[in-house]
């Protein structure tokens, strides 16, 4: 079956929502495959890229849509209502090409020139070595969840510069050819279990210095390749962009399982209380209720901090610390908040929610996942924002 897009007409919006949504049924059909593989069926990826649906965000010079964050999030929420793991992957893949579009010239054309469907895994913390060479650098180091990868053909890796006497020079991203990258299979957790992350090495990668971008530059709003672009997409402030594209798949599995929920509790009793009708039962008004205005809440939240992203891309990408703190304290409370409406829908499916098959209790699983990622740890940010409202300098540099 032939994977490419690239003879699709640009899409609008709506109807890559709509796509998006046609799509969700097969990919929950193959969400109890897509848990036993720890990563995402070929099958799952071949419809996404069908579809056109990785190129939401990726420069339209290579071949993308070149949408905006609204989009973004619209499009991975309609993904992750069918399959959590397959929104995430299509969220975290998206921003990755974002990211690809600040790359240099010359290594956003490695990427796309052979492939425009070409997908990218990435961690982005400097965990890794790097050394100056005549041409380049060379890289080494271990980096662990890498969501996508077994699908990517390159891989964006951070790591730390470091002189002759091991002082660090500066830090950031490496392009790297998946070749030049080994996966571990060690994805074997609880949640997200179908998104492939495994750990990612790299033993003395040459690495030319096109393919390089320097954190240090980048999160103050210089980058090399955001001026080849038409438009301000690009020229979005780096972690907040980074920050919110991790959230669509957290309002899209709360909501499928909020459906999930109303379509289960019809003709289920409660044999405690003399076999009354879930349905009936006030407490099971006021659990639904109050899951689907956590989700909407989310949702709010989410989409408020991307007008502030693009209000500050328009602005040459200035924002101040606050705006980027509070985007930060947005993004980990929306996903809490997705988190918290299936805890309380998880716990109203009583015994019977515990069985594998039952959708909520993998929704329920995926969505403590999202909530132990790093970016979007709920006391740091709070931490973070709430120094930043008292006059404190925030703690933090990734902002």
């Amino acid at each position: 079956m032939d994977t490419q897009t690239a003879a699709l007409d640009a899409p609008d919006t709506a109807s890559l929502i709509a796509a998006a949504r046609a799509l969700a049924p097969g990919l929950r059909a193959r969400a109890a495959e897509t848990d036993a593989l720890r990563r995402l069926p070929d099958e799952n990826v071949v419809e996404m890229k069908q579809a056109g649906l990785f190129r939401v965000i990726q420069p339209e010079r290579s071949g993308g849509w070149q949408m905006d964050f609204h989009a973004h999030l619209d499009v991975v929420e309609e993904i992750a209502a069918g399959c959590g793991s397959s929104g995430w992957c299509l969220g975290v893949l998206q921003i990755h090409s974002w990211v690809a579009g600040l790359l240099t010239e010359r290594a956003q054309n490695d990427i796309y020139d052979a492939d425009p469907d070409a997908l990218i895994a990435a961690v982005l913390n400097a965990r890794g070595k790097a050394r100056k060479t005549t041409e380049g650098y060379v890289v080494e180091g271990f980096w662990p969840f890498g969501s996508g990868s077994e699908h990517s053909s390159w891989m964006i890796l951070g790591a730390q510069v470091l002189g002759d006497d091991d002082a660090v020079l500066d830090e950031g991203c490496f392009l790297i050819p998946a070749a030049d990258v080994e996966i571990n299979d060690d994805w074997r957790v609880a949640g997200l279990r179908g998104t492939g992350s495994c750990s990612l090495v790299v033993k003395g990668a040459d690495v030319p210095a096109h393919r390089f971008i320097s954190f240090t530059e980048g999160r103050g709003g210089k980058t090399p390749g955001a001026h080849l672009h038409d438009g301000t997409l690009f020229d979005a402030p780096l972690a907040p962009s980074l920050a919110i594209a991790l959230c669509g798949p957290a309002v899209g599995i709360a909501a499928g399982a909020i459906r999930d929920f109303i379509a289960y509790v019809p003709g289920r009793t409660n044999p405690h209380l003399r076999g009354v009708a879930q349905i009936d039962s006030p407490l099971t008004h006021q659990t639904v209720a109050e899951a689907q205005v956590q989700v909407d809440m989310a949702r709010v939240l989410l989409h408020r901090a991307a007008d502030d992203i693009h209000a500050a891309a328009a602005n040459g990408g200035q924002m101040n610390i606050e705006g980027r703190a509070r985007i930060r304290m947005d993004s980990a409370y929306a996903v809490r908040l997705c988190m918290d409406a299936v805890e309380s829908i998880f716990l109203a499916c009583g015994g019977s929610g515990l069985a594998e098959k039952h959708p909520v209790q993998r929704a329920w699983r995926d969505l403590h996942a999202i909530n132990q990622h790093a970016l979007l740890q709920l006391t740091t940010n709070a931490e973070i924002y709430g120094r930043t409202l008292l006059g404190l300098d925030p703690g933090s540099d990734i902002l």
